[in-house]
């Protein structure tokens, strides 16, 4: 039972690897809604890791049980396997070991990073830094129009002294509300996993799509949560003029690593999707898209324990 199982995970494995991610990358659904889109990238970084990382393992422990729960009890026991053990099987268990490790370790050191990154910049822009006029923001003396947030236990929302002169105080005010919804909707956590993953697998170009895929998504996320709030008769006109000033006024004015700014992701497809903004996704849809990103989760754990049943 367990030779079938390691090769219907290393099916999954493989889909997900490749052509799902590529698949999800070029469609255009996503751009009509960014949070599903969100879920359904989640979903397929987990299911991804989880099948290649169970592909090795049960094929690696198959000679010890006919299924994971049984034959990881008896290898852990050092009972003898119902097979012959070929080297094969030690090779898949110490891959699977490894990777774990890898994808884990590469995980908690981008966070580690990151984190200290972020501290470093917010406890160096807090001695320049003053009270700007909209509440929670901080004003940063820069003739460059700059808004950008740092994320973590302190929050930081820096707006430049350059950003506040170029724009009106409607295209302001949705450019921090775009800032408020990366901190409030925590997008930095969405992302980390991506980073994660390209860094561990820097050759799977299927890791530097995603990535690009979901910030792009985050971008487009806030903007939909900053539309919720800002006043005006359109404004999505006014967050794109916002958006397009920034970026046409920055020149070399760089935002701080870690930070997420009004100006990421893709300005171009934002902008457009903002003037000419696409149907919203129907209900059914929705539902056909949160029940996959379900059962790509549920599918792999399946595969690994039904066997036990």
């Amino acid at each position: 039972m367990l030779p079938v199982t390691a090769a219907a995970l290393a099916v999954l494995a493989a889909l997900l690897a490749w052509p799902v991610p590529a698949w999800l990358g070029r469609a255009r659904w996503p751009r009509r809604d960014p949070l599903v889109a969100l879920l359904c990238w989640q979903a397929i970084g987990l299911a991804g890791g989880l099948s290649i990382i169970g592909a090795l393992l049960v094929h690696g422990l198959a000679p010890w049980g006919h299924s994971l729960p049984e034959a990881w009890w008896a290898w852990v026991r050092r009972h003898p396997a119902e097979e012959v053990v070929r080297g094969d099987h030690w090779v898949a268990m110490t891959l699977a070991a490894v990777l774990a490790l890898q994808l884990l370790g590469v995980l908690a050191l981008s966070w580690w990073r990151t984190a200290r990154t972020r501290r470093r910049h917010r406890d160096m822009l807090e001695l320049v830094v003053q009270p700007a006029a909209a509440p929670d923001t901080r004003l940063l003396e820069h003739p460059a129009p700059v808004a950008f947030c740092i994320p973590g236990a302190q929050p930081l929302l820096v707006l430049s002294s350059g950003m506040v002169a170029e724009l009106d105080d409607a295209e302001l005010a949705a450019v921090v509300a775009h800032e408020r919804a990366h901190l409030r909707e925590h997008h930095h956590l969405l992302l980390l996993p991506f980073v994660a993953w390209e860094a561990a697998l820097p050759v799977l170009p299927a890791a530097g799509r995603a990535h690009a895929a979901v910030r792009e998504l985050v971008e487009m996320r806030a903007d939909d949560v900053a539309l919720e709030v800002v006043d005006g008769p359109d404004p999505r006109r006014t967050l794109a003029q916002a958006i397009v000033a920034a970026v046409g006024g920055a020149g070399g004015a760089e935002v701080p690593r870690g930070a997420l700014a009004v100006t990421g992701g893709a300005v171009r497809a934002r902008v457009v999707r903002l003037l000419e903004p696409p149907a919203p996704l129907p209900p059914a849809g929705r539902a056909a898209a949160l029940v996959c990103a379900g059962l790509l989760l549920l599918l792999p754990t399946a595969l690994l324990l039904l066997p036990a049943l």
